[in-house]
């Protein structure tokens, strides 16, 4: 399992230092919220970008915003591996893709818990990352919502069955038992903020997720 850990939930007055406690975690999952798109503002890519060539993780930012277009290109320069953005946020999905992939960057898109991962399936092998969220995006600490796993198992069936070589990610509500749950039924990255950053051994937390 890829680990992701949330930023959102570490300590920002000493970010630098949080994330370099999770350096044996391969991501780190990067929130974006607008106020508009979810009901909570988080930060924009001024926040992160000085955390580029000072750590080795993954930069997987996550756009909660209306707009994921137009901040695309400050999220780049600021660093963004993979540009995921959300599937109800844009009126024409496949522009989006086509803009990120011409920015050589990979490309992820996101799910509330509401929607149908059918509503993919044109886009499905075009995409390096497919984010389910577990909960409704906003707010960190949230209770898992058991549909996702339905969707995990949907997204692991289509990978294999049209060889699609995107990962499967899920946020929201993880823990030691939820993430034993979403591991079973094909979960490939997990993204954890409270679960990671408010526990006793960040690298052991992080050590066990990897090993589902």
């Amino acid at each position: 399992m890829i680990v992701a850990p949330s930023i959102l939930s570490a300590d920002f007055n000493r970010l630098l230092e949080e994330v370099k406690e999770c350096n044996n975690a391969e991501f780190i999952h990067i929130d974006v919220m607008d106020g508009h798109f979810v009901p909570n503002i988080s930060f924009g890519p001024a926040v992160y970008k000085n955390l580029k060539g000072k750590v080795n993780n993954v930069f997987d930012v996550h756009l909660m915003i209306s707009d994921p277009m137009k901040y695309l290109d400050d999220h780049v320069n600021a660093g963004a591996d993979i540009y995921t953005f959300h599937y109800e946020a844009v009126n024409d999905v496949k522009e989006m893709i086509e803009e990120i992939k011409k920015r050589n960057i990979k490309v992820g898109i996101s799910i509330k818990p509401k929607t149908d991962v059918k509503l993919l399936l044109p886009y499905l092998k075009d995409l390096d990352l497919v984010l389910v969220m577990s909960v409704e995006p906003g707010f960190g600490g949230q209770t898992f919502i058991d549909s996702a796993l339905g969707k995990i198992e949907e997204l692991a069936r289509l990978k294999k069955e049209n060889n699609y070589h995107y990962l499967i990610e899920v946020d929201g509500g993880i823990n030691q038992e939820t993430a034993k749950l979403v591991a079973k039924v094909g979960c490939e990255v997990v993204v954890a903020g409270t679960y990671i950053f408010k526990s006793q051994d960040r690298k052991k937390t992080i050590e066990y997720l990897k090993s589902l």
